[in-house]
């Protein structure tokens, strides 16, 4: 891949997280704190590999996403030890709106989980914002 192209595929990424973001924020509006919190997880994933775009990695599982941006951007200090908790926090309660028939989610914990996603999602921005003044 071409340095353009690998922006361009970051750039669509970041998209996608901010349009999971917006329609999480949208569906917990509504009351649908279960499909509030798929979205706000995929905001997340989606920001996650639109950072690992840059490095040309992609994973096909999110635990793969989940590792190496850990392992790149957490473990190295480049992001905070909070976005990491923010993930395995919206990675848990994700998997079990999505699959488990009994898992409820109150009000108040879609709403936080919705601003951090909202968190992660603009601390990437920032990121990545940083990185092509760089270049």
């Amino acid at each position: 891949m071409q340095a353009d192209d690998i922006k361009a595929l970051s750039k669509l990424r970041m998209e996608h997280a901010f349009e999971c973001l917006e329609t999480a924020r949208q569906i917990m509006a509504l009351g649908d704190y279960k499909g509030a919190a798929n979205r706000s997880y995929y905001a997340v994933f989606h920001a996650m590999r639109a950072v690992l775009a840059l490095d040309m990695i992609d994973k096909k599982k999110h635990s793969g996403v989940i590792s190496e941006f850990r392992r790149l951007y957490v473990k190295t200090g480049v992001f905070s030890r909070e976005m990491s908790d923010i993930i395995s926090n919206l990675f848990d309660i994700r998997t079990g709106s999505d699959y488990d028939d009994f898992f409820i989610i109150a009000k108040d914990d879609v709403e936080k989980q919705v601003a951090d996603a909202g968190t992660f999602v603009e601390n990437v921005k920032n990121y990545l914002d940083k990185k092509a003044e760089e270049h």
